[in-house]
């Protein structure tokens, strides 16, 4: 007879909507792991509240997360994950608000609201997991395609210079910037728990292998090959500069925490302002 096992991670999963809609192969389940196993820590600690935690997510692979976590969460249209995240926080600010989405989510369709979010140090966790291409809808390059790949709409390779997340985050006032990797699960979790921690900005860039589109374009869509090729380009440095950001395929990867400080954020000075303002 089968015996059912629970999963110490099950009470914070809507175990009702598994399977997930990922591919076989698929990294973005390692992200929630990690990021749960952290949330879990923080729980258990005492720093953090189950009930003063909120998901949002948009269109796209990764933005699937905040379907599957059985915590508040939100779903919204494409792009505009940052917006409504900001509407929360503003009305809610006792609540930790994660934003979970792809490149091209956040760093294309919804770059402009990234801009502004990163330069108000807006009090939200993003989690940006870059597969380095348009995973659901077809495998069109990204901002984040690194340059002479090949995608459906590059089909003689990628000519266009790729957007470094970090160097980006770090130069507009994020107060915690880091990369990690679908690859390297319990740093990520580490790098996780830190961001939990913070107030202002926390930006996290994970680089997770997508075998079904990012590696059948690349010839790679063995999922353990698209894994393992992914890990080999990774470098760990336990403070990395940000001259070592350089996002490039070939050279690899840097992951760590690039960018940790504690400037007021975004709630702080609202709070200041109306403080001011009764005042009057």
């Amino acid at each position: 007879m089968a015996v059912a096992v629970e999963h110490p991670l099950d009470k914070y999963v809507r175990t009702e909507k598994l399977p997930t809609l990922w591919c076989p192969g698929c990294t973005i389940g390692i992200v929630m792991t990690s990021l749960l196993r952290a949330i879990d820590q923080r729980i258990r600690e005492g720093l953090l509240r189950r009930d003063q935690i909120t998901f949002v997510g948009g269109i796209g692979c990764s933005a699937r997360i905040a379907m599957y976590v059985r915590f508040d969460s939100v779903r919204t249209a494409h792009g505009r994950t940052i917006p409504l995240a900001t509407a929360i926080k503003i009305l809610r600010p006792d609540h930790k608000v994660i934003v979970v989405g792809g490149d091209g989510d956040i760093c294309a369709i919804g770059g402009n609201h990234l801009l502004h979010a990163l330069r108000r140090n807006m009090d939200l966790i993003i989690i940006i997991v870059n597969n380095m291409i348009y995973g659901m809808t077809g495998g069109q390059v990204s901002p984040t395609t690194p340059l002479k790949l090949y995608t459906t709409t590059t089909p003689y390779g990628n000519p266009e210079k790729p957007l470094n997340i970090v160097r980006l985050a770090c130069s507009l006032g994020a107060n915690f910037v880091a990369r990690g990797s679908a690859t390297h699960p319990h740093i990520l979790q580490q790098i996780f728990y830190k961001a939990l921690g913070k107030r202002g900005l926390a930006l996290i860039e994970v680089l997770s292998s997508c075998p079904e589109i990012f590696g059948r374009h690349i010839g790679i869509t063995d999922p353990v090959k698209s894994f393992m090729t992914l890990r080999e380009k990774i470098k760990v440095k336990s403070n990395p500069s940000l001259d070592e950001s350089e996002y490039d395929w070939e050279r690899g990867f840097v992951i760590g925490v690039y960018l940790d400080k504690d400037d007021p954020g975004y709630i702080d000075n609202l709070s200041l302002l109306y403080k001011s303002l009764r005042g009057f």
